[in-house]
């Protein structure tokens, strides 16, 4: 009787694993071989390089100025506001800080508010934990969605750009701006294969005081997780039934069957 081994398919560097006919399903670390009791040099080399990515997003500056262009550049309105973090390195120390506007932009947002008027939704995109994700991913999000949203009645502020930010700062800034939602996009902790992996976030009357349990979130927004035009089309429907139940966070559910491979 052969061996198990023998019957895997070899590739040069080792046998394949039994279980490399799943990895076509996802991106996820399986059916990685090895080489004798130990992981191939391959799959640790892989390792490492992912892990360097990830650790090189975190750190990456973000070119707020060149997304304010792209966001423009597809008909949309653009201000620029500011937390207390100052930099990226006091932005990773102090997670606080991130969490509430500068008095600049506080002031510029209530002074703003009786020109803008009553609007449904603000918008926020800031780098978080990763530049790439909102350079990336969220001007093609809000491409597909806004127009989804504006179909359905919705107005909208200016979208806001705050480099430096956490999801907590939208409560901050809906309330300020008299927001009846506040949706946030921003870089996701970056994961080993997902650096630029966008997360977005929204609060039904957002204020001071309000918990992550209160708020919904859809993440891994980005071309191999869940693409933008799917996530629009998600978000739309989660933010119709956030004003039809006047609710979000964990009492709002996603009914939608989940996609069957």
């Amino acid at each position: 009787m052969p061996k198990p081994e023998a019957s895997l398919r070899m590739n040069g560097s080792g046998p394949r694993d039994s279980w490399h006919s799943l990895s076509r399903f996802t991106s996820a670390r399986i059916a990685l071989g090895r080489s004798g009791g130990s992981q191939r040099t391959r799959s640790v080399l892989e390792f490492r390089l992912a892990h360097a990515r990830a650790r090189d997003a975190v750190r990456e500056e973000f070119h707020a100025a060149a997304l304010e262009g792209k966001l423009e550049e597809i008909g949309f309105e653009t201000l620029r506001l500011a937390s207390l973090a100052a930099d990226r390195r006091t932005f990773l120390l102090r997670p606080d800080l991130g969490q509430v506007l500068d008095a600049g932009s506080r002031v510029g947002l209530a002074n703003s508010r009786a020109a803008w008027g009553a609007r449904d939704l603000a918008v926020i995109v800031s780098d978080g934990l990763s530049a790439l994700a909102a350079e990336r991913h969220a001007a093609p999000l809000l491409a597909h969605l806004v127009p989804l949203l504006r179909s359905a009645g919705w107005t909208l502020f200016p979208i806001f750009v705050v480099p430096f930010g956490r999801v907590k700062l939208q409560d901050e800034i809906g309330e300020l701006a008299g927001a009846r939602h506040c949706l946030m996009l921003l870089g996701e902790r970056p994961g080993l294969g997902s650096p630029d992996s966008l997360g977005a976030y929204f609060t039904y009357l957002p204020r001071a005081g309000r918990t992550d349990a209160e708020r919904n979130c859809v993440s891994n927004i980005r071309p191999d997780g869940l693409p933008p035009e799917a996530a629009a089309r998600k978000l739309s429907r989660l933010l119709a039934a956030s004003v039809r139940l006047g609710l979000s966070g964990v009492a709002l559910k996603d009914t939608q069957a989940p996609l069957r491979l």
